[in-house]
């Protein structure tokens, strides 16, 4: 009985895959006949009401069919998948003149645009660039640098304060003081890097980059630290472009100095950028303090050390002239397309 059902399937199986016209159909038959739920399956399940010596008999003889069905199968499908192909191929036409898909470039960000032109201008006088962690203890944001607990000069951050008694770094000066702590003198490095203070308005974000610049070797003097900062100066906004010192106050200098540049939009005319004074607030900068070397382990007697820094933000918007800071992180296309090289 049951080869006579298995000879009945077979006959169906091999007609149905012979009628097939379509590569879908196709499979509806092998899902029909070979399936988990197949015809062919439903009869293995019957074996059990052969007696035992027949099962390995009829078994064989099953697989034989499945077999041979299967070739068959494979047979057409080869077929009608190459038919298919075929008609496929008359019916699509590829112009191969037709322009292909706009594909929407990319650009670098001015952030890490001006980190790049800084370290290229300065790593040719011989500045290399070192790195540190955001999240600062005290002792590497405020001590180190001349900022015991307590110095008026902690009312000049307005500082993040995270668990444990760290902060987020509020300047990248604390690279400056890793750096001294591992590397030994002559020093000449560079940290850029983000860092954080609770402000935020047109001009301002709570999150901002700077890059800041050190030198430690013996007999370092003021003109020194003029002379770099004035070459860097011309080589960032254009050989025109003069610059100032003014006296200030900073706890990990002395002396201390602000640095300004004549404005590279207006050339020192006047204009809103520069408030119609012709001159730019670009950084500060100064002789390192000699207690900041002490506490890096490094003699002050022996050794001097200059250090100036910029905020990087404020450099793209006095080059590129852009009015708002708040575009640095908005992500708007119209905006950064405009630094596409």
């Amino acid at each position: 009985m049951l080869i006579e059902k298995l000879e009945k399937i077979k006959e169906e199986a091999e007609k149905a895959i012979k009628s097939a016209t379509t590569s879908e159909a196709l499979y509806q038959v092998k899902v029909q006949f070979f399936g988990k739920q197949g015809q062919l399956s439903l009869l293995m399940k019957e074996l059990g009401s052969l007696p035992k010596e027949e099962r390995p008999q009829f078994g064989q003889q099953v697989n034989g069919v499945r077999g041979g069905l299967q070739a068959q199968y494979d047979e057409s499908e080869g077929r009608l998948k190459k038919q298919e192909l075929n008609e496929k191929l008359k019916r699509e036409v590829l112009d191969l003149s037709l322009p292909g898909p706009a594909q929407d470039q990319g650009a670098i960000h001015p952030i890490p645009r001006v980190i790049g032109e800084i370290v290229d201008i300065l790593s040719r006088i011989g500045f290399s660039v070192r790195s540190g962690p955001m999240i600062e203890n005290d002792h590497y944001n405020f001590t180190a640098l001349n900022i015991p607990e307590n110095h008026p000069a902690r009312d000049m951050q307005d500082t993040f304060y995270v668990e444990g008694g760290s902060v987020l770094r509020t300047h990248t000066s604390p690279v400056q003081i890793h750096t001294m702590e591992n590397e030994k003198p002559p020093i000449r490095v560079l940290a850029p890097g983000g860092v954080f203070r609770c402000d935020s308005d047109a001009s301002h974000s709570p999150n901002f980059h700077q890059i800041e610049a050190l030198l430690v070797d013996k007999k370092v003097s003021m003109a020194e630290l003029k002379g770099t900062i004035s070459f860097f100066v011309k080589e960032f906004f254009g050989p025109e472009i003069k610059t100032r010192f003014r006296p200030s106050f900073f706890p990990f200098t002395e002396p201390s100095a602000e640095v300004d540049c004549s404005c590279p939009l207006c050339k020192g005319k006047g204009c809103r950028m520069c408030s119609q004074t012709g001159w730019i607030e670009i950084g500060g900068s100064g002789l390192v303090h000699p207690n900041v070397l002490s506490q890096a382990g490094i003699d002050p007697d022996e050794w001097q050390g200059f250090a100036f820094g910029f905020g990087i933000e404020r450099m793209a918007i006095i080059k590129y002239g852009i009015n708002d800071i708040r575009l640095f992180v908005e992500n708007d296309l119209r905006f950064l397309r405009q630094f596409e090289l």
